[in-house]
């Protein structure tokens, strides 16, 4: 993963593939890369998201829009908090989510610049994965990196992939790359999706109308369609959503014991909104080099999310 930030003004990237690394040049990076003096504020991005107007078409290639704050230290109030709302064990360790979570004003950043063309409200969320390379100390300052990868079309629209890295003394600690839909009209055919199934262990989880609010209180994520069914509504909602990366977040507590301390990397598809209040259904099973989990609604007929923990890194 490579981001403008880390390479410089240049036009030329290297993009790793399955098993070769392939040079394109006169790939653009524009603008240059926006160094910030501090995370930014949601509230005031999230004002921008609204009211940002949809610019794009399909033949226009997305800007390598990046940027990157330095100095980035953990609070660990605001940690225990995070840990304490998802269930993972309030200790030193960082939750593999939490940096997501924490870089998420710099995506939306990016989402609300000018140069994107897209609107920044009603992009889906479609798979997350994140790779944890190293342990560091909590209290070890950090270099935030966000940045706009590559982009492609699909029968739904357009996919493209917005990424974090975090280095700690200069060397890679951490990465996050997601992959968001911009649903407009394209000429390519649909394909049948395959099935998924429950697989494991099973667990039921009750989840209320107010974790959405309690999620959102914890992240700074108010985005209205986690709010309330009322909210939702005025973005085509019957319901309120609870956020994707709480549905990761809350597997990945759930499966602590499992994970190791480093050198692993998690993904996660997210299939279907999760509407608040919910009972759904949480499975996991391990297998020889992974260990699978997901979400299902209460009857086990419909896939939320699923995912896998991998100490594979062969690709990441």
């Amino acid at each position: 993963m490579f981001f403008a930030s880390d390479i410089g003004p240049k036009t030329t990237y290297c993009i790793t593939m399955t098993d070769s690394i392939s040079q394109f040049d006169a790939l653009p990076i524009s603008p240059a890369p926006e160094l910030l003096s501090e995370l930014p504020s949601l509230l005031g991005l999230f004002g921008k998201a609204m009211v940002k107007s949809d610019t794009f078409q399909l033949d226009q290639p997305l800007p390598y829009l990046s940027n990157y704050v330095k100095g980035v230290q953990i609070d660990q109030n605001h940690l225990r908090a995070y840990q304490k709302l998802l269930g993972f064990d309030q200790d030193q360790k960082l939750p593999p989510t939490y940096l997501s979570m924490l870089g998420f004003p710099m995506m939306l950043r990016i989402m609300t610049h000018p140069d994107f063309p897209m609107k920044a409200m009603g992009q889906v969320h479609l798979s997350n994965e994140i790779t944890v390379f190293k342990n560091v100390p909590i209290d070890q300052p950090m270099t935030l990196t966000a940045g706009i990868n590559d982009s492609r079309i699909t029968a739904k629209g357009v996919e493209w992939n917005i990424g974090m890295i975090a280095k700690a003394d200069g060397e890679l600690v951490w990465s996050s790359e997601s992959t968001m839909l911009h649903r407009c009209k394209t000429d390519v055919p649909r394909q049948e999706s395959s099935v998924i199934v429950p697989a494991g262990e099973s667990q039921m989880w009750a989840v209320d109308a107010g974790m959405g609010r309690r999620y959102a209180g914890v992240s700074g994520d108010y985005n209205p369609i986690h709010l309330s069914a009322i909210s939702a509504k005025l973005f085509g909602f019957k319901k309120a959503i609870v956020h994707g990366m709480w549905s990761k977040a809350r597997c990945l507590a759930v499966l602590k014991d499992q994970l190791p301390d480093a050198g692993y990397r998690v993904k996660a598809h997210f299939h279907r909104p999760l509407f608040l209040p919910s009972n759904v259904l949480f499975y996991s099973q391990n297998q020889s080099e992974k260990i699978l989990f997901s979400l299902f609604n209460q009857t086990g007929e419909q896939a939320h999310m699923d995912g896998f923990i991998s100490q594979d890194l062969t690709n990441a």
